[in-house]
């Protein structure tokens, strides 16, 4: 039961993006965002996107640095990933 948080390495609006996920519940992660002051605007389904600005705050909070790869991984064991296909049924899009 950790939370984790990849590199922050996916641009948009001016900065790079990091991943905060836990790797059991999504209690844990709301906990964490909660404590950590992360607006829950930032969560996407499985996950908080981040700034990069945060990253090193996060980590001495207790979020465990990990690659991308690592952090899927862990997800899809936990069961709380959301698949592409189901993210874009959940938000209405249509498929590619």
């Amino acid at each position: 039961m950790a939370i984790l948080i990849d590199q922050p390495s996916w641009p948009a609006h001016g900065t790079v993006w990091a991943h905060l996920v836990s790797d059991s519940h999504l209690e844990e992660l709301h906990a964490f965002a909660v404590a950590a002051e992360i607006p829950r605007r930032g969560f996407d389904l499985d996950h908080y996107d981040v700034p990069e600005a945060r990253y090193a705050d996060l980590v001495a909070a207790g979020a465990l640095p990990v690659t991308f790869r690592e952090m899927i991984v862990r997800l899809r064991s936990s069961g709380l990933r959301v698949s592409a296909r189901e993210r874009r049924e959940r938000q209405g899009a249509p498929p590619p």
